[in-house]
């Protein structure tokens, strides 16, 4: 089966998560691939939403964090201020799946404004709870579609620190951080893409890992499990 470069980035992104994990997740493409992971490999994962849903099992990707999808397949529901008091801040959530407007070298992300905060040429929608999240969760998984535009020397505001940000899945190849540099750099291409298209999607001189591997392509299974949660606006199972 062909796939697209969204599905290959989804694909990748999926496969960072294990079974028995607490997952705090984002939604947009982040809540898309904790899905299929949970489905394929990951049966185990728990997902938890900035609504207060704990342990949510959706049959379609939700639309929103307000989806009712999540708290009817949830274990529990509980008050958005003890998701953040009492599950995040004390360090309960093992990873937090997050999306980004911006992000830099060192994994600062900008959920925020693009340009002058008093002006922007973009106001965005804003922090949520990316801060907390991103501050509070044992690591951090971005998931991005990279270029210059979206990989920046320095982000114009930092939304959520990236001190936690290990991993960063982009339609381009996955970077981790490199303790040393203290930076992000490139460890993989997926399948057609190369270290020199990498480099030219990124606003800064992007290091390189000693060794590049090669992104394993998505099989069949992950595609069709991906396909199938993609008609969420159809509301099939």
């Amino acid at each position: 089966m062909t796939w697209s470069a969204d599905e290959m980035m989804t694909v990748a992104a999926a496969r960072h998560l294990a079974d028995g994990e607490v997952c705090f997740v984002g939604i947009g493409m982040p809540s898309l691939a904790a899905n299929l992971a949970r489905r394929l490999h990951a049966p185990g994962l728990v997902l938890v939403y900035e609504s207060g849903t704990i342990g949510s099992k959706p049959t379609v990707v939700p639309l929103s964090i307000g989806d009712g999808e999540l708290a009817e397949t949830a274990d529990a529901v509980v008050p958005v201020p003890e998701i953040f008091n009492y599950w995040l801040q004390p360090g309960r959530i093992d990873v937090g799946f997050l999306g980004a407007a911006e992000i830099d070298r060192r994994g600062d992300i900008n959920t925020t404004v693009i340009g002058p905060y008093g002006a922007p040429k973009v106001r965005l929608p804003g922090a949520g709870g990316a801060p907390e999240i991103a501050r509070s969760c044992g690591r951090v998984v971005v998931i991005v579609r990279q270029s210059p535009r979206t990989f920046v020397e320095r982000v114009g505001f930092r939304t959520s620190l990236g001190d936690r940000v290990t991993t960063v899945i982009t339609d381009v190849g996955v970077l981790e951080r490199d303790p040393d540099r203290a930076e992000l750099v490139l460890a993989a291409v997926h399948p057609g893409r190369t270290v020199d298209e990498a480099r030219e999607a990124a606003g800064w001189d992007l290091a390189v890992a000693p060794s590049v591997a090669e992104t394993a392509p998505p099989t069949d299974a992950e595609l069709h499990a991906l396909r199938n949660l993609a008609t969420a606006g159809d509301r099939v199972a």
